[in-house]
């Protein structure tokens, strides 16, 4: 009866892919349209005129304007960040004690596999979505994306990717055979393929939803970054920032669709009896191998925009321009580069060729030397520079420190001898949660709070940020230090409870899962400022009192984007302050 279902359940959904794609074809006109100086819209091809945009929730739901939409990848991801956010700390909940206390193995595997899925792929790739959506064409000199309706259906793919990844959680108080999937994010076979469990398939069927929203974005970006720029932005003066999202968007163009023909060849082993990854035919390891290739440069995909925030956003409250300007873009296209040839090591314990290995232990380390030519080139620009310890001064200089512990843990994991000791412990877990929160999330907050005057044309408050900063910051490392402290003591991941039969090390692994567990609170106290502090000054913060809040003109490093802020400004001020169409017929208030 399950396998009817799960075959039922695909086909039900395969249809409805289908229609969804049937009705896509149908639009008339896929290229944007282009706004108009007085608001409206008019076609590229058609030429025809339209209206300005609809106010309330009809603008958000049909709009195309690239500003709009980065609006909406935000919003989502924030609410993608607190679901995995709350997952990990019913985590660290139950991990605060060794016997099995508070929610259980099978959900805390549910909370797992939840947590890393929702960060990778429903916060990690739309958060840089939305500053990239909203910033790159203003950074540019260009009116949109290159194709905006593209990009709205790239977003519109992730809400119900977002409910498939998650329905097993509601489904299963409602029904007796759907429970959350519990693979762990990398979903390994034959685990994941002998689950006959119906939200295993909807888990898969999400993932596969984001990839191709995620695919949609990056052909979206690279077309944008190629033929949209302003006559004056050449490729050497083209800003930072960009350079990353482009390089981002070729790793996600050669490694997501990857990850689709995985997905789709472990739904067919699931309900089909297909044997690609069953010992007779692929074998297991086909599947880690598939993964890992997707996998690896999924980590750069996540953090090179970031190190692209930072190397714009650091130099601005440094007072100097950034240091090694070509030699940052040189090692971001390296980086994009070395990221696919590094995927088997995290298969070094497989048993794999030991010349494969070594020659895959000599990428691994190689890759480290342009991710340390950023990091000089950053502690460079603040060298004797004028720095200003505002919030996005404060995250940046944050990011620099957690990238700097995360990557030198990832070389020792790069060494073989060091990685057959600490693979699949805690090492691990505190290695990678270095770069995905302490240095990606860190990153991301640097950039809402520098952009937040633009997209709200008020100021957040002040204080509450910095004490936003420094609850993250000691809360990850506390967190992130004691998982380190927890693979040298051999505590495997993964794991609900330790309940060993030496009293010595489970007295250790709880001291230290307790010091992880006030570390993740702290942490998590710190994010609550956050969405009070922005919801509160959206709604009530002063208003910025210029179009350079930040002071940027004084030092000569102002950027486009300020400088369009300005203009937008002076247009509301011109007009008297009522509202008026500006830029794609977004409406600018009375400041």
């Amino acid at each position: 009866m399950v396998e009817a279902g799960q075959i039922a359940l695909t086909v039900v959904m395969g249809l409805l892919l289908f229609g969804v794609a049937t009705f896509l074809t149908r639009l008339e006109d896929w290229r944007s349209y282009t706004p108009l100086a007085g608001g409206g819209y008019v076609g590229e091809q058609t030429g025809q005129a339209h209206s300005e945009k609809p106010a309330g929730i009809v603008r958000w739901l049909t709009t195309v304007d690239h500003k709009d939409i980065g609006m909406l990848y935000g919003l989502y991801g924030i609410v993608a960040f607190a679901w995995g956010g709350i997952a990990v700390l019913l985590m660290r909940a139950e991990l605060a004690a060794p016997a099995e206390n508070i929610i259980g193995a099978n959900f805390y595997n549910a909370l797992l596999t939840t947590h890393g899925i929702t960060m990778l792929f429903l916060f990690g790739t739309p958060i840089l979505a939305a500053f990239g959506n909203y910033f790159i064409p203003l950074l540019i000199g260009a009116d949109d994306m290159a194709f905006p309706r593209i990009n709205a259906i790239a977003f519109w793919l992730l809400p119900p990717a977002a409910v498939l990844i998650w329905a097993g959680f509601p489904l299963a108080s409602l029904t007796d055979s759907i429970d959350p999937a519990q693979t762990a994010w990398t979903m390994y076979t034959p685990l994941s393929v002998e689950q006959t469990n119906p939200g295993v398939d909807l888990m898969l069927l999400g993932l596969h939803l984001s990839g191709v929203s995620a695919t949609m974005g990056a052909i979206n970006f690279i077309a944008t970054i190629f033929t949209e720029r302003g006559e004056e932005v050449g490729w050497e003066n083209l800003d930072i920032f960009s350079w990353t999202m482009i390089t981002q968007s070729g790793l996600i163009l050669f490694s997501f669709p990857l990850l689709g023909s995985a997905l789709v060849m472990l739904l067919l082993d699931r309900n089909f009896g297909t044997m690609f990854f069953a010992a007779e035919g692929g074998g297991p390891i086909l599947w880690q191998h598939l993964f890992w290739f997707f996998g690896h440069p999924e980590v750069y995909i996540l953090v090179l925009p970031p190190m692209g925030l930072v190397s714009l956003i650091l130099p601005r409250f440094a007072g100097r321009k950034l240091f090694g300007f070509k030699f940052v873009v040189y090692s971001t296209l390296a980086i994009g580069v070395l990221s696919f040839g590094v995927w088997a090591h995290h298969m070094f314990a497989t048993g794999i060729d030991p010349r494969i290995r070594a020659s895959f232990m000599a990428v691994s380390l190689a890759i480290a030397v342009p991710s340390a030519v950023k990091t000089f080139n950053w502690i460079t620009t603040m060298w004797n520079g004028k720095l200003r310890l505002t919030a996005p001064m404060l995250f940046c200089i944050g990011f620099v420190q957690n990238f700097i512990i995360g990557g030198v843990t990832g070389v020792f994991l790069a060494s073989i001898p060091v990685d057959l000791v600490l693979h699949d412990t805690y090492y691990v877990v505190g290695h990678f949660h270095f770069i995905v929160m302490g240095a990606i999330a860190v990153a991301g907050f640097a950039g809402i709070y520098y952009w937040f005057p633009l997209y709200t044309g008020r100021m957040y408050q002040r204080t509450l940020a910095k004490w936003h900063f420094w609850l993250t910051m000691i809360g990850s490392n506390v967190t992130f230090i004691a998982m380190l402290l927890l693979g040298y003591g051999g505590m495997p991941r993964r794991y609900a409870t330790y309940v060993f039969s030496n009293p010595e090390l489970v007295s250790m692994f709880t001291n230290l899962h307790i010091i992880a567990t006030v570390g993740a609170f702290i942490m998590g106290f710190g994010q609550l400022i956050f969405v009070y502090n922005i919801v509160t000054s959206w709604l009530e913060g002063p208003h910025v009192e210029s179009g350079d809040p930040w002071d940027l003109e004084d030092t000569g490093m102002k950027t486009k984007e300020w400088a369009w802020f300005e203009r937008k400004r002076e247009t509301a001020l011109t007009d008297g302050g009522e509202e008026v169409a500006a830029d794609g017929g977004e409406t600018v208030e009375d400041e």
